[in-house]
Parts: structure tokens; sequence; C-alpha cells
């Protein structure tokens, strides 16, 4: 029983965001999801989905995900996180209404790594002004860092050239995601008007 819980939570979430933004029929948002491999983007973008999370493995291109409702059409693009697949991250920033940078928390071994990624994509041209998400995942695990320090690590506090949030959560237990995404769904409607 208890193994449903996330996936009814990540069901919930993604059908009260389309909900929300019903207002505006036939708006289609890109979504760019990003991060090193192994940093839980798959698991994430199933969770919200609402698919089975028990089985995922590396990503050596790219999942898309559209959830289509009322007219709204939600596009989430996982793109591969290995380190031979990140240069071709930059085919997917055109048009990009909200970037999600998802970080393995309990990977300390790599912030060094994931923030470099993170500051080169906030330098590139295309993807100037928008919103980015950070989620600080695999929060259930207790070596996981908590996001206040992943944030003061990453220097997070210097970025002024666009709106960003930094996000607790665990793909794998749905927990924080939720509120994650209420607010891409706040931030997608401010950078649309």
């Amino acid at each position: 029983m208890s193994a449903l819980l996330p996936l009814h939570l990540g069901h919930i979430g993604l059908l009260s965001i389309l909900r929300k933004l019903k207002s505006a029929p036939d708006q289609e948002v890109r979504i760019l999801l990003l991060g090193l491999d192994n940093a839980g983007k798959t698991t994430l973008l199933k969770q919200l989905a609402s698919e089975d999370i028990s089985h995922i493995t590396p990503t050596q291109g790219f999942n898309i995900k559209s959830v289509q409702s009322q007219g709204f059409k939600l596009n989430v693009w996982d793109i591969g996180g290995q380190r031979k697949i990140r240069p071709y991250w930059r085919n997917y920033f055109e048009n990009t209404d909200i970037l999600i940078y998802v970080i393995d928390s309990a990977d300390r071994k790599r912030f060094e790594e994931t923030g470099q990624e993170l500051a080169e994509l906030l330098e590139e041209e295309k993807l100037s002004c928008v919103p980015v998400l950070i989620f600080a995942n695999k929060q259930d695990l207790l070596t996981a860092a908590p996001a206040s320090e992943i944030a003061e690590g990453l220097n997070l506090h210097t970025i002024r050239d666009r709106v960003w949030q930094i996000q607790s959560c665990s793909a794998l237990t749905g927990e924080g995601v939720q509120d994650g995404m209420n607010w891409v769904c706040k931030n997608v409607n401010a950078k649309k008007k």
C-alpha cells in the first residue's frame, strides 16, 4: 500500500498545477530538467507523471513527458546527465520556460561538479532570465545535505538575473515535489505575463 502513496502525491501535484494554469488555454510550458547523472531527474519525472519508479536506468538520451489537461500542455524534457551527454544539453535550451536543476544532496563529493554545471547553465544566453528551480533531491537519505547548505555552497544568493528557488525534496517519496511544482506554476505565469 505504501508504495502507491508517492505516485499518488505526484499525480495530485501535477493535476493541481494544471488546474491552476487552465485559465490560459492552449498554453504550452516547456520545462527543462537537468542535473548530473544519478541526481534523480527521471525518478522525479516519473513521479510527476504518476508512473512506476521501481525500475529506472540511466538516461542515455532524453525522456519527454507531456501532460494535457483542459487545453493546457506541460512538456517536461529530462536529459541524461552523464558527462559525455552534457555537451548536448544546449540543443534543448531554445524556448525553455522553466529550468529545473536536480542535485543529489547526499553526493557531497560531486557538489563542486554540479555547482560548476549549474553556473555554466546560468551563463547561457538562451537560458537568460529563465526561472530556475533547484531540487535538493534525496532528502530521504540520512547523509543528505540540507537545502540551505547546498544553496550556500553553490552561492545561489549571488543569482540576480532571474527568479530562483531551492527546494528540498525526495523524488522517491514525493516529499517536497509538490511545493517545488507550485513554485514553477507561479513563476511560469510570472514569465508569461
